[in-house]
């Protein structure tokens, strides 16, 4: 039976549901750009404590990220055959 008094869990969803709805399409970079942050500290305390996990880790990351950084590039460019405009 609700007494008109939110949950214990709406006290948590309701500014998250809010953060997110601000947010839009943008959480998915924020977060990205998050995790980037955390995965350069922890390659950072690889190669000052030579830890051949966290380097070979940091390694494949930096890739990706190059990767994906290029990607985003040449999509806004429209380099090669990635044009928004499709031609029918």
């Amino acid at each position: 039976m609700r007494t008109g008094h939110p949950e214990k869990g709406d006290d948590l969803c309701k500014p998250l549901q809010q953060i997110f709805d601000f947010l839009g399409y943008q959480w998915a970079p924020i977060l990205a750009n998050f995790v980037h942050i955390i995965i350069v500290i922890l390659g950072l305390f690889g190669t000052i404590q030579y830890r051949p996990r966290y380097i070979t880790g940091y390694a494949v990351w930096l890739v990706l990220w190059v990767t994906w950084n290029v990607f985003v590039i040449c999509f806004y460019l429209e380099a090669g055959d990635l044009s928004k405009v499709i031609y029918l």
